[in-house]
């Protein structure tokens, strides 16, 4: 089953999610097949280069108006995003959707939650200009870099020349690419150390891949990688309390295909624990009603308390220590 030619869901996800039972036990080793991986940094990283994009990702001169750095959207204290509902952009703009993390992105299959720009430097070109975000052009944007001589020098340093927009695009993305969240205690029980999780995060665990959420939530960084509709089940929109936005409509807004309706990147959970509140509208509050939320409109299921308590210690435990 595929959108767009990217890939949505394995057949044993449909099934769970359509007969809302455990699985049985030809489909439980299916399941156990899914790949849930450790997770391991980029191995071609210049740290000289990574530094520099570092230093640009907290220069507010990237916006026209000097009041808007990337750290603003993508707190590495809140977990890479910014805790709104929806992101502040230049001059108080408020924008429509909700931050996601700036941790583990190289591992998404596209940027955003409809994927409006493929690759990294395609989502630093979209801010860029952007009014809601930024609201400059490269040209303005290097004219105040290069008049920098700390700026300058430190580009010279990395790449030989001042500031282009290809170098200070590279020493973005090279930063961006360094922001992987190794060293969970997950990620040591997948090492092989049973002991390094709670009971409770072991038996999330075992709920998350016999319900059928690790089909979409996969791979290193669980999830990223495939999109899907919100409400494989259950109609999440005309049960939400408030009016519809143009935001919900997902991919659909980008390509005006009506297979694309309500279509969303599925996103990473690494750093879910920190980063609330949820969805593309951010409209849910806690990790516990994200949880039971996706229980209900992907999979036909009600959890229990104790449920759902398990599958957030196991969420929790993908934090990095």
């Amino acid at each position: 089953m595929a959108v767009q030619g990217v890939a949505l869901v394995p057949l044993v996800f449909v099934v769970v999610a359509a007969t809302g039972c455990c699985l049985a036990a030809s489909s439980a080793i299916a399941m156990d097949r899914i790949p849930i991986r450790t997770i391991s940094p980029a191995d071609d990283v210049s740290p000289v280069k990574a530094d520099l994009g570092r230093r640009l990702f907290t220069d507010r001169r990237f916006s026209d108006a000097g009041d808007v750095a990337c750290v603003d959207c993508h707190d590495p204290m809140q977990g890479g995003a910014d805790g709104r509902p929806t992101f502040r952009g230049t001059g108080g703009a408020v924008g429509d959707v909700n931050t996601p993390t700036v941790y583990n992105a190289a591992y998404n299959l596209a940027q955003g939650w409809i994927g409006r720009a493929e690759t990294l430097r395609d989502q630093i070109d979209d801010h860029l200009a952007d009014p809601r975000v930024f609201g400059t052009d490269w040209d303005a944007l290097l004219d105040r870099l290069g008049g920098d001589p700390a700026i300058d020098g430190a580009f010279v340093a990395a790449y030989g020349n001042g500031p282009t927009r290809a170098t200070a695009t590279d020493a973005l993305e090279t930063y961006l690419r360094s922001l992987v969240t190794t060293g969970s205690p997950f990620d040591r029980f997948l090492g092989g150390d049973p002991t390094a999780i709670s009971e409770d995060a072991r038996a999330g665990y075992a709920l998350f891949r016999a319900y059928g959420c690790a089909a979409c939530h996969q791979g290193a960084n669980l999830g990223g990688n495939l999109y899907q509709v919100l409400g494989v089940i259950r109609d999440y929109f005309a049960d939400r309390s408030h009016d519809p936005a143009p935001a919900d409509l997902g991919r659909y807004d980008m390509t005006g295909d009506a297979r694309d309706r309500h279509l969303f990147r599925v996103p990473g959970l690494r750093r879910a624990a920190s980063t609330a509140p949820y969805f593309h509208d951010g409209s849910i509050a806690t990790l516990e009603e994200a949880i039971q939320v996706m229980a209900v409109y992907q999979l036909g299921r009600h959890l229990d308390g104790d449920q759902i308590r398990q599958i957030a210690a196991f969420l929790r435990s993908l934090e990095p220590d």
